[in-house]
């Protein structure tokens, strides 16, 4: 066997230790929130001075997945709030904004960061491009989101999952809307698993961290070094 076939085979393992490391990760930390008592009230109690920050899931995941983030955040003294509201996150995209809107509005939020895996970028992506609560929000760190969509969406068994396919109408239209953009730090990590087509942004700051998967991402060092630069 020639070098570049051996190259292919060692690349190809690479990948499919990801998808399994990102599959354990995930389940993990799904049983982990299923069974978590952290109080938000607590988490959004941040320092004087601190910075606000408003976490988005991803799709069939609840705040609580996002845990190691949080408590990285809170332990920084940031007040950290989360939209217990979006449940597993399986509602529209402009459903889901409609969501966060109301949250930053009855608390009066002004200078917010958020923080969004997968599907939750897309949610801020929405917010700011369309409702006047978006004009709240300074910046949004998005975390491996298919701003392009993915082809593997169109094949999956529900409706909320199919609507991240790259024909979806909603998609289509938030990608011609630019002006976001600017506000929008996307990192996403060098192969994952659920998004081939990549997650960088065209006028954003694009971020790849030399770290595989859709998951594990979100507890990796060097996830948390590019939040804490942002925040």
């Amino acid at each position: 066997m020639t070098a570049q076939p051996l190259r292919r085979a060692g690349v190809s393992l690479r990948k499919a230790g990801v998808w399994m490391l990102d599959y354990l990760y995930a389940a993990r930390h799904q049983l982990r929130a299923a069974v978590s008592r952290d109080d938000p009230e607590v988490l959004a109690a941040g320092r004087p001075g601190a910075s606000t920050v408003v976490l988005l899931p991803g799709i069939l995941e609840t705040w609580r997945f996002m845990l190691p983030l949080a408590r990285h955040l809170h332990d920084r003294g940031n007040a950290v709030h989360v939209i217990a509201a979006l449940g597993r996150n399986r509602l529209s995209i402009a459903d889901g904004a409609e969501l966060v809107a109301a949250h930053l509005d009855e608390h009066d939020l002004h200078d917010v960061t958020i923080v969004a895996h997968s599907k939750g970028g897309l949610i801020a992506k929405q917010l700011m491009s369309s409702l006047p609560a978006g004009g709240r929000v300074r910046l949004a760190v998005t975390v491996c989101t298919p701003f392009a969509g993915s082809v593997y969406a169109r094949y999956l068994p529900t409706r909320s999952l199919r609507s991240l396919a790259p024909t979806d109408a909603t998609l289509l239209r938030l990608g011609r809307e630019s002006a976001a953009n600017e506000r929008i730090v996307s990192v996403y990590g060098w192969f994952d698993p659920h998004i081939p087509g990549g997650s960088a942004l065209e006028g954003a700051r694009n971020v790849e961290l030399p770290v595989g998967g859709h998951f594990r991402i979100l507890a990796s060092r060097e996830l948390l070094e590019v939040v804490d630069g942002c925040v």
